[in-house]
């Protein structure tokens, strides 16, 4: 059972306690985007028993009718072990999930998968759509979409690559501490890369845009997009943050909550205590109050 002070951020170790998390999310107006937690496999086994619990949980979300979509971790899927490994299991959750109407996010990893990432989804993309972006197909409940990162020097240019992909794309700031020669390592540099790269989605995608941020000054710079070019976008952040905010802005605009669950909860609930010194101070009242 996972202790008080993590299920803050994880939503349980079941499929069933992660999608009862969905509905209370649904009951206020927000989508949960559910994330079974695991990362780095190096044998087949752990991967494509993965694989095979998100074929579940698809069947579990289309027959709940929740708003829900699920999210997949590249190297979770096999990625380490070979890239067809990966692709394999890709194609198979993502044609289950065609198939009973439920979306699929790719999450992206540290900057040495970014190829092989992006070359699935639009592999995926393209081989359940059968042809170019479109108004109708990209925003299709059981598509597909990719997460770009702005710290990465090279975004920009796979922006502008998957322009014409029938799939959505989620900007996030990035994490990973990747190296200063593929990213940008100052905070007002990332930010000025953000603001820029939601810019030319707004302008030259036709919808399929959700922007991953916690920061009140990119939502509201998106929103600012949206008015002047009419473009839908959708609004992601994490379980456990700025929650209150989730539940406000999904009065006016479709916003999803990253809801994992798993019994690998461990590392992740580190990871998002490590990351914001409000977290921090979360989990100090928690231990303290015990």
């Amino acid at each position: 059972m996972i202790p008080p002070i993590a299920n803050r951020f994880v939503a349980g170790e079941s499929p069933a306690e992660a999608l009862a998390h969905v509905r209370q999310l649904n009951g206020h107006g927000v989508n949960g985007i559910v994330n079974l937690l695991g990362e780095h496999y190096d044998e087949r086994e752990p991967a494509a028993a993965d694989a095979a619990e998100y074929r579940r949980l698809v069947a579990d979300i289309a027959g709940s009718r929740l708003g829900a979509c699920i999210s997949v971790k590249p190297s979770q899927l096999g990625l380490e072990i070979d890239e067809s490994v990966f692709r394999r299991e890709l194609e198979e959750i993502v044609a289950a999930a065609t198939e009973r109407g439920v979306f699929v996010w790719i999450d992206m990893e540290d900057h040495t998968t970014t190829d092989a990432t992006l070359d699935a989804f639009e592999a995926v993309a393209r081989e359940r759509d059968g042809g170019e972006r479109s108004s109708s197909d990209h925003r299709s409940d059981d598509g597909v979409g990719v997460c770009l990162q702005a710290n990465l020097r090279r975004t920009r240019a796979d922006l502008r690559r998957l322009a014409d992909v029938p799939g959505k794309i989620r900007l996030v700031k990035g994490a990973y501490d990747p190296p200063s020669d593929v990213a940008y390592t100052d905070s007002t540099r990332v930010d000025q890369e953000y603001r820029t790269l939601l810019e030319y989605a707004f302008e030259h995608y036709d919808g399929g845009i959700a922007v991953g941020s916690h920061d009140p000054a990119m939502i509201e710079h998106a929103t600012a997009l949206h008015d002047r070019y009419g473009t839908d976008f959708e609004i992601q952040m994490l379980m456990g943050v700025r929650e209150a905010a989730q539940y406000e802005l999904a009065e006016e605009y479709d916003v999803y909550q990253y809801v994992p669950y798993g019994d690998r909860w461990l590392s992740y609930f580190y990871r998002r205590v490590a990351e914001r010194r409000e977290n921090l101070r979360f989990a100090l009242r928690a231990v303290l109050s015990s």
